[in-house]
């Protein structure tokens, strides 16, 4: 797997873990989810800096925000026990779909 990847794929992690504390910090009223959500956002945009290098911007944000709308998602359906329609299911589906189209098949991607 190409560094550029991986970063972003860590950046995609921490993105989760940020909004996820986000969620939990009642708009910043609870100290240690808002320091959570402030760092992993802090470490998200760093490690999404190494892959603008070698990849197009659309192409890496592309990538980021789908992946992370699809495992918040699944982070807030399986914590949180929020429930999701059949409209809501496909429309990740469609969105990972997007995301599994770009990176397997787009020569934009750089693989």
């Amino acid at each position: 797997m190409q560094r550029a990847t991986i970063f972003l794929l860590f950046a995609i992690v921490l993105e989760v873990i940020a909004t996820t504390a986000l969620a939990r910090s009642q708009s910043f009223s609870k100290l240690w989810p808002s320091v959570i959500a402030i760092l992993g956002y802090v470490g998200a945009f760093y490690f999404l800096s190494f892959p603008l290098r070698s990849m197009p911007t659309g192409i890496v944000y592309a990538i980021w925000s789908g992946l992370g709308i699809v495992l918040i998602t699944i982070v807030a359906w399986i914590w949180a026990r929020q429930t999701l329609d059949l409209a809501a299911i496909l429309g990740l589906a469609l969105i990972m779909g997007g995301v599994l189209v770009i990176h397997l098949f787009s020569k934009s991607v750089g693989h």
